[in-house]
């Protein structure tokens, strides 16, 4: 894995994280306990930071990065992800912040300063424009992105799910990795 610094500013996991070795992180970027990060994922917290919650998944080609401090916002737009987030294939995530228990679907695009509350699924292709809020507890599909309908229980119970599962296939990746 290419764990590199910026202004000598270097990524620090939790335990029990694999991050794969086609993956490049840079500078301010915070790992929870028991993350994955799989193949040509690149995040950049060079110009602000970037927090993923425990058991979240980023897989395979995500991009994430966030967007420098200026006067007209002065905090910048940082990367938030919360816990037992599943960011699909291919994902750009770019100075938004995510809450816990939510699906991003393959090839979405979420960015500066977009919301979205716990227990969401961001359909595949989706574009969630700068600034908008996604209310929890719906299905958002479109470009850009509109409430489709509200998840079902067996839905919401999948978010959960889909971060076990990854966590258990990260951690075959770990011990096969001790062998």
């Amino acid at each position: 894995m290419s764990l590199d610094s910026y202004k000598k500013i270097f990524p620090t996991l939790g335990k029990n994280t694999f991050v794969h070795p086609s993956a490049v992180l840079v500078g301010d970027i915070k790992l929870a306990d028991n993350v994955s990060i799989w193949p040509l994922v690149a995040a950049r917290g060079d110009v602000n930071h970037i927090s993923i919650g425990a058991r979240t998944n980023v897989q395979d080609g995500s991009v994430l990065h966030v967007t420098r401090k200026t006067k007209s916002h002065p905090e910048g737009f940082p990367l938030i992800i919360g816990e037992d987030v599943t960011v699909g294939h291919k994902v750009m995530l770019h100075g938004c912040e995510l809450g816990n228990r939510i699906l991003v679907g393959m090839g979405a695009i979420v960015m500066d300063g977009a919301k979205v509350q716990d227990d969401v699924i961001i359909g595949a292709g989706s574009l969630v424009p700068p600034n908008k809020v996604l209310e929890s507890g719906y299905l958002y599909v479109g470009s850009p992105v509109k409430q489709a309908r509200p998840l079902s229980e067996s839905e919401k119970a999948f978010l959960t799910q889909s971060a076990e599962n990854y966590v258990l296939l990260k951690n075959e990746y770990i011990a096969e990795q001790g062998n």
